[in-house]
């Protein structure tokens, strides 16, 4: 997992977008679709068509960073309002990264006593 630093933001592009593109394209439509700046340090995220693979894009304030990740089994959950961004905190990354369910996680053990 990359440490997201303080104040930084994380944004879910909704929709489908053409995993071929590399930073440079998907930092253009950070610009012009979800008019945020893709420089700012926040990280912004991408799903493919199939919801089986995922791309992250993040300024470090040294460079640009392109992540991917693919999952090999199971689909990556992605709000169904298309054309917009949604913003999640740093641990609902963790869980979609994981391919939990972000929206509601659940406790899968929950210890009775201590001792």
């Amino acid at each position: 997992m990359i440490p997201v630093p303080t104040g930084a933001r994380v944004w879910l592009a909704t929709g489908y977008t053409d995993m071929r593109r590399g930073f440079p394209s998907l930092a253009l439509q950070v610009q012009e679709v979800l008019r945020k700046d893709p420089l700012s340090g926040h990280l912004f995220v991408f799903r493919g068509r199939r919801s089986d693979l995922v791309k992250m894009i993040w300024h470090d304030g040294q460079g640009a960073c392109l992540f991917t990740k693919r999952l090999e089994r199971g689909r990556f959950i992605w709000p169904s309002v298309a054309g917009e961004s949604v913003t999640i905190s740093p641990a609902q990354l963790s869980y979609l990264l994981s391919g939990i369910d972000w929206r509601t996680p659940q406790e899968t053990q929950r210890p009775t006593r201590v001792g």
